[in-house]
Protein backbone atom coordinates (compact mmCIF):
# COMPACT_ATOMS: atom_id res chain seq x y z
CA UNK A 1 0.00 0.00 0.00
CA UNK A 2 1.50 3.32 -0.96
CA UNK A 3 0.66 5.99 1.29
CA UNK A 4 1.25 9.45 -0.45
CA UNK A 5 1.90 12.31 2.41
CA UNK A 6 2.46 16.06 1.23
CA UNK A 7 0.84 19.75 2.82
CA UNK A 8 -2.55 18.54 1.10
CA UNK A 9 -2.69 15.13 3.11
CA UNK A 10 -1.06 16.09 6.41
CA UNK A 11 -3.54 17.38 8.91
CA UNK A 12 -1.72 18.49 11.59
CA UNK A 13 -4.69 19.85 13.69
CA UNK A 14 -5.95 15.97 14.09
CA UNK A 15 -2.84 14.95 14.92
CA UNK A 16 -2.56 17.68 17.86
CA UNK A 17 -6.25 16.29 18.84
CA UNK A 18 -5.55 12.89 19.24
CA UNK A 19 -2.52 13.16 21.04
CA UNK A 20 -4.72 15.80 23.62
CA UNK A 21 -7.38 13.61 23.94
CA UNK A 22 -5.30 10.16 23.80
CA UNK A 23 -2.85 11.47 25.66
CA UNK A 24 -0.46 9.45 23.84
CA UNK A 25 3.02 10.50 22.06
CA UNK A 26 3.26 8.98 18.55
CA UNK A 27 7.04 9.22 18.52
CA UNK A 28 7.19 6.57 21.11
CA UNK A 29 5.51 4.02 18.56
CA UNK A 30 8.66 2.37 16.95
CA UNK A 31 6.19 0.00 14.58
CA UNK A 32 7.31 -3.33 15.64
CA UNK A 33 4.26 -4.98 15.19
CA UNK A 34 3.47 -6.58 18.38
CA UNK A 35 0.26 -4.70 19.17
CA UNK A 36 -1.46 -6.03 15.82
CA UNK A 37 0.09 -9.16 16.50
CA UNK A 38 -1.60 -9.66 19.42
CA UNK A 39 -5.01 -7.96 18.55
CA UNK A 40 -7.78 -10.73 18.71
CA UNK A 41 -10.15 -8.21 16.04
CA UNK A 42 -7.21 -8.20 13.61
CA UNK A 43 -8.53 -10.43 11.10
CA UNK A 44 -12.09 -7.89 11.41
CA UNK A 45 -10.42 -4.95 10.83
CA UNK A 46 -9.26 -3.14 7.17
CA UNK A 47 -6.59 -1.34 8.25
CA UNK A 48 -3.95 -3.09 11.10
CA UNK A 49 -3.67 -0.94 14.33
CA UNK A 50 0.28 -0.30 13.73
CA UNK A 51 -0.34 0.64 10.19
CA UNK A 52 -3.29 3.29 12.23
CA UNK A 53 -0.49 4.40 14.42
CA UNK A 54 1.74 5.38 11.60
CA UNK A 55 -1.28 6.99 9.56
CA UNK A 56 -1.94 8.86 12.44
CA UNK A 57 1.30 10.07 12.82
CA UNK A 58 1.47 11.44 9.51
CA UNK A 59 -1.78 13.35 10.21
CA UNK A 60 -3.90 11.48 7.04
CA UNK A 61 -7.12 11.68 8.79
CA UNK A 62 -9.47 11.14 6.18
CA UNK A 63 -7.58 7.24 6.00
CA UNK A 64 -8.03 7.07 9.91
CA UNK A 65 -11.47 8.21 9.89
CA UNK A 66 -12.81 6.52 7.24
CA UNK A 67 -11.06 3.35 8.59
CA UNK A 68 -13.70 0.70 10.42
CA UNK A 69 -10.33 -0.26 12.55
CA UNK A 70 -11.48 2.11 15.96
CA UNK A 71 -14.86 1.34 16.00
CA UNK A 72 -13.90 -2.91 15.57
CA UNK A 73 -10.83 -2.19 18.58
CA UNK A 74 -12.52 -3.99 21.48
CA UNK A 75 -10.76 -1.67 23.87
CA UNK A 76 -8.99 -5.02 25.59
CA UNK A 77 -5.84 -3.71 26.16
CA UNK A 78 -3.89 -6.59 24.68
CA UNK A 79 -1.56 -4.37 22.54
CA UNK A 80 -1.21 -2.16 24.91
CA UNK A 81 0.20 -4.81 27.26
CA UNK A 82 2.62 -6.15 24.42
CA UNK A 83 3.67 -2.49 23.29
CA UNK A 84 7.56 -2.46 24.50
CA UNK A 85 7.01 1.23 24.78
CA UNK A 86 4.42 1.37 26.27
CA UNK A 87 2.13 3.39 23.91
CA UNK A 88 -1.50 2.79 24.71
CA UNK A 89 -3.12 1.99 21.33
CA UNK A 90 -6.71 1.88 22.73
CA UNK A 91 -6.62 5.61 23.79
CA UNK A 92 -5.49 6.22 20.54
CA UNK A 93 -8.75 4.30 19.04
CA UNK A 94 -11.04 6.41 21.51
CA UNK A 95 -9.64 9.36 20.38
CA UNK A 96 -10.14 8.74 16.87
CA UNK A 97 -13.86 7.45 17.68
CA UNK A 98 -14.53 10.76 19.51
CA UNK A 99 -12.80 12.88 16.65
CA UNK A 100 -15.13 11.06 14.38
CA UNK A 101 -18.46 11.43 16.05
CA UNK A 102 -17.92 15.23 16.31
CA UNK A 103 -17.78 15.00 13.10
CA UNK A 104 -21.41 12.84 13.22
CA UNK A 105 -19.81 10.24 11.33
CA UNK A 106 -21.29 6.65 11.80
CA UNK A 107 -23.65 8.62 14.00
CA UNK A 108 -26.34 5.97 15.13
CA UNK A 109 -29.82 6.97 15.31
CA UNK A 110 -32.08 5.55 17.93
CA UNK A 111 -35.14 5.13 15.99
CA UNK A 112 -33.38 4.12 13.30
CA UNK A 113 -33.25 0.76 15.73
CA UNK A 114 -36.06 -1.56 14.80
CA UNK A 115 -37.68 -2.85 17.49
CA UNK A 116 -37.46 -6.32 16.62
CA UNK A 117 -33.86 -5.57 17.38
CA UNK A 118 -33.79 -3.98 20.61
CA UNK A 119 -35.97 -7.07 21.48
CA UNK A 120 -33.47 -9.47 20.49
CA UNK A 121 -30.23 -7.53 21.77
CA UNK A 122 -29.05 -7.74 25.46
CA UNK A 123 -29.35 -4.56 27.27
CA UNK A 124 -25.96 -4.21 27.97
CA UNK A 125 -24.85 -4.80 23.90
CA UNK A 126 -27.28 -1.36 23.23
CA UNK A 127 -25.90 0.28 26.21
CA UNK A 128 -22.10 -0.77 24.99
CA UNK A 129 -22.93 0.68 21.20
CA UNK A 130 -24.82 4.14 22.18
CA UNK A 131 -21.88 4.59 24.04
CA UNK A 132 -19.45 3.56 21.64
CA UNK A 133 -21.61 5.11 18.65
CA UNK A 134 -22.82 8.23 19.77
CA UNK A 135 -21.44 11.41 21.06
Amino acid sequence: MTIEISDKTYDEEFVKKVEEISGENFHKCMQCGMCSGGCPMIEYMDIPPRRIMILTHFGLKDKVISSKTAWICATCNACSVRCPRGVELTKVMEAIRQLTLRKNINYVEPSAISEETIADLPQIALVSCFRKHTS
